[in-house]
């Protein structure tokens, strides 16, 4: 149920969305076209829940902005959070944990784009009533995640779900039998 005053919060996690897309599904360094359409993503929450979808894109940025990257954040309605820290400091796991943290004072919404266990703890003190949700890679989302689906979180395949990419990506995945097409097998 929307309600006029609320929004839903889109964190994006990007090193650990980049991360399992290149390390663990391509096994390369993605290209430029094979990441996620981040326009998407905040559609996808639009949409889903009904109301408006702010998204903050958190970037470990210690010595070099990616202005570029930024600047293409922004067009899309992204508020980029770069972030800088000591050496070995995960400084987007904090600043992401901290927000979860300090949104549970406010009464909108969430989806956090991660595939991370460090948020688990913060999740599960949002699912107050509230709409909390994950997306990620389901193949390479934390265990801990689903856990929390009994108690109201909403977990989204970046993929099948956001469709947040241009192209079918090397996924091997359990496919449900009402979605099964032959004709992704008989190439």
């Amino acid at each position: 149920m929307a309600d006029g005053n609320r929004t839903t919060y889109v964190l994006v996690d990007g090193e650990n969305i980049d991360a399992t897309l290149g390390g663990n599904i391509l096994g390369r360094r993605p290209r430029a076209d094979e990441r996620p359409r981040w326009d998407r993503v905040l559609q996808f929450a639009e949409e889903r829940w009904k109301q408006p979808a702010q998204g903050l894109f958190f970037l470990a940025a210690n010595n070099e902005l990616p202005m570029a990257f930024v600047q293409a954040l922004i067009a899309i309605g992204y508020r980029p959070v770069p972030l800088s820290g000591a050496p070995g400091e995960k400084v987007v796991d904090i600043a992401i944990q901290r927000t979860l943290d300090a949104l549970q004072d406010r009464d909108d919404d969430v989806i956090l784009v991660s595939n991370d266990g460090d948020f688990v703890d913060e999740i599960d003190e949002l699912l107050d009533g509230r709409r909390v949700g994950v997306a990620g890679f389901t193949e390479f989302r934390n265990g801990g995640f689903q856990q929390l689906v009994s108690a109201g979180l909403q977990t989204f395949d970046l993929e099948y779900d956001v469709q947040a990419f241009n192209e079918p990506l090397p996924r091997i995945r359990i496919i449900p039998i009402h979605e099964f097409d032959p004709a992704q097998f008989l190439l």
